[in-house]
């Protein structure tokens, strides 16, 4: 009899879990339905720190993105939505496989941060996408900001399917 409870309740806290939205999705900002509470590019500073530049094909990457909260309290929840985009092409970067998001809340003046991970492609590669520019936005806000791709081209994944490249969950930055 215990074990039909323990298989229930493991059950239900599955089915619990796949009917949540982790407010990240792919996209840029997660979702397109905006949270009061989120934070927004415009009352939130967004910088691209210094890059570890993927030198040559095949090589990974890594480029830091910095989330400075400049107005009220407000919080990340899920992952940010990153684009790439290459001539009127966009692909979205989904999270890194077996990240989890998290939820934090950023009073003004504290940071955040999040990685997008890449592995470079060859130059000329049809298969890889020459990116330009990636947009950034933040889960739950409904906004987004452009900034140069200076970092290469990048490799498609195996198979095709899009780049290869992740966004890793959001880390609280400083004390």
């Amino acid at each position: 009899m215990r074990a039909i409870t323990l298989t229930v309740t493991a059950v239900a806290a599955a089915l619990a879990l796949t009917a949540c939205d982790d407010g990240g999705g792919g996209g840029t900002g997660g979702d397109k339905s905006t949270n009061s509470s989120a934070c927004r590019i415009g009352e939130v500073s967004v910088q691209i720190g210094s890059a570890s530049m993927a030198p040559a094909a095949g090589d990974s990457g890594e480029v830091p993105v910095s989330i400075t909260n400049q107005s009220a309290a407000c919080t990340l929840d899920g992952f940010a939505g990153v684009e790439l985009r290459a001539d009127g092409t966009s692909e979205k970067v989904p999270a890194l496989e077996g990240a989890t998001g998290q939820k934090l809340k950023l009073a003004k003046g504290d940071s955040a941060s999040f990685t997008i991970s890449y592995v470079r492609g060859k130059d000329g590669d049809t298969a890889g996408l020459a990116a330009q520019s990636v947009k950034i936005g933040l889960p739950g806000s409904g906004t987004s900001q452009s900034f140069p791709w200076k970092y290469g081209p990048i490799a498609a994944k195996g198979g095709g399917s899009g780049p290869d490249a992740s966004v890793s969950g959001f880390q609280q930055a400083g004390d």
